[in-house]
């Protein structure tokens, strides 16, 4: 049986231990290659202090590099009396190199170990957001200019109000996307920060060189202060979980909308038949069951931020065996979005458009605004125009006119996604994850 790295002669209850190892062993498979990345960065530090010889160092990158061949190969796993990935990785070390592979931890605690594999692991996740995001975005420009002359209404209050038009609606998700990949790019600033070498929160007495471990890793510069590193757990993640929870907002709210204009009350979308489902016992029924889930997980993640917040919010300076809760909740989350977003993108690029919506006469009201502004540029006082068509209205009298002259800003008829796009593409290429790529790269080729 493999002794715990902190173990001093003592036996822990068994269901004491199986209390506070808790999904570790589950969830720590996630960050199994991240805890290899930093081992081969710290032991190339470490020789470089002189804490390790140059043969101790290579032999232990080329057993490192061994153990990453397994994780990679889908075959490394955490064994039933070691706690956690660090300790498997270690103990994997130490079976076949002995005492140099003892010798790795030194100046680190399992404290910054988990640090920075989060770190690593978040760094990583939110790349593939960030790309998926952008898919997303471009579907819906694309799907935006294809239909930027079809009209459909627009509501408040769920009534039928003002003109509206397919090119808006489409656009009004892209852009909104827009704003979530700002929340994105201050998320991948925030984890792109080394903790390494802050060890249990208050540094160590070895000369560490943290610069030299933030270049290896690819790490836009560092955590400076120790104590503020350890504080930063549980905080990352929190903030991290708002710019996860600000994109399934809009996911949530698109799925929202799909939904209801895809029933039959509404009749302003159609789904793609292989992305709906049937009923055991209505034959005519194709349920938007895709967009349905994608509404609930992304709800769902929208309570993330606020469940971390209470597991972290009153605890003190220093490390506490609450914050391993919070991987429960965090590292799932990126798959859980990644798939709505997936789902959401394939979905809308197949999506289908009612082009005959005006033809129905329930939605002729909508372009009553349209009368009253014609009729005040023409001179008539804005509220005795409105007076005046709403009566016709209520009389039974008016008849619309549907041809529409939007022509400012974001507009029915100046719909300006180009500027959007511009947006989009400045915020996400200002983040160099190709930086941390090749980093990582290198790291596995020392």
């Amino acid at each position: 049986m493999a002794k715990k790295l902190w173990e001093k002669g003592t036996t822990v209850n068994p269901e004491i231990e199986r209390f506070t190892v808790g999904r570790d062993r589950e969830l720590d498979l996630l960050l199994a290659r991240y805890d290899v990345l930093g081992s081969i960065a710290h032991s190339t530090m470490l020789e470089s202090i002189g804490m390790l010889s140059t043969d101790e160092m290579k032999a232990l990158h080329n057993e490192l590099r061994n153990i990453h061949g397994i994780i990679e190969n889908g075959k490394f796993v955490i064994e039933e009396d070691v706690e956690d990935v660090h300790s498997q990785v270690e103990l994997m070390l130490t079976r076949r190199l002995g005492d140099t592979g003892k010798k790795i931890h030194s100046g680190r605690s399992r404290n910054d170990q988990v640090l920075l594999d989060l770190k690593l692991f978040t760094r990583n996740r939110l790349q593939g957001i960030c790309h998926s995001v952008k898919k997303l975005f471009d579907a819906l420009i694309e799907q935006s200019d294809r239909h930027k002359d079809v009209l459909m209404p627009g509501y408040t209050h769920l009534q039928v109000a003002m003109p509206s038009s397919f090119g808006l609606w489409f656009g009004a998700y892209a852009e909104s996307l827009a704003d979530d990949m700002l929340f994105l790019q201050a998320a991948y600033r925030m984890c792109n920060r080394n903790p390494l070498g802050s060890a249990a929160g208050y540094g160590s007495s070895f000369p560490l060189n943290r610069e030299m471990t933030t270049e290896l890793l690819g790490f836009d510069n560092m955590n400076y202060n120790v104590v503020y590193a350890q504080m930063g757990r549980g905080k990352c993640e929190k903030n991290i979980a708002f710019a996860l929870a600000t994109v399934a907002g809009t996911l949530s709210k698109l799925a929202f909308d799909a939904c209801m204009f895809n029933s039959q009350n509404f009749g302003f979308l159609k789904l793609p038949a292989e992305c709906t489902t049937g009923s055991s016992i209505m034959p005519h029924k194709k349920n938007p069951d895709v967009f349905e889930l994608l509404r609930a997980k992304c709800n769902r993640l929208q309570a993330l931020p606020n469940d971390i917040l209470l597991i972290m919010n009153n605890l003190p300076t220093g490390y506490f065996r609450d914050l391993q809760i919070i991987k429960e909740l965090f590292l799932p989350a990126f798959d859980s979005l990644n798939e709505c977003l997936e789902m959401a993108t394939y979905i809308i690029k197949r999506i289908e458009v009612n082009k005959e919506i005006l033809n129905d006469s329930r939605y002729d009201a909508m372009f009553s605004v349209e009368e009253v502004n014609r009729l005040a540029a023409e001179g008539m006082p804005f509220r005795d125009a409105y007076r005046k068509v709403g009566l016709e209205i209520e009389a039974g009298d008016f008849t619309p006119c549907k041809e529409i002259h939007h022509t400012h800003e974001g507009s029915i008829g100046n719909l300006c996604n180009e500027e959007i796009g511009t947006i989009m593409e400045n915020i996400y290429s200002s983040m160099d994850f190709e930086k941390a790529n090749k980093a990582e790269r290198a790291l596995l080729e020392r």
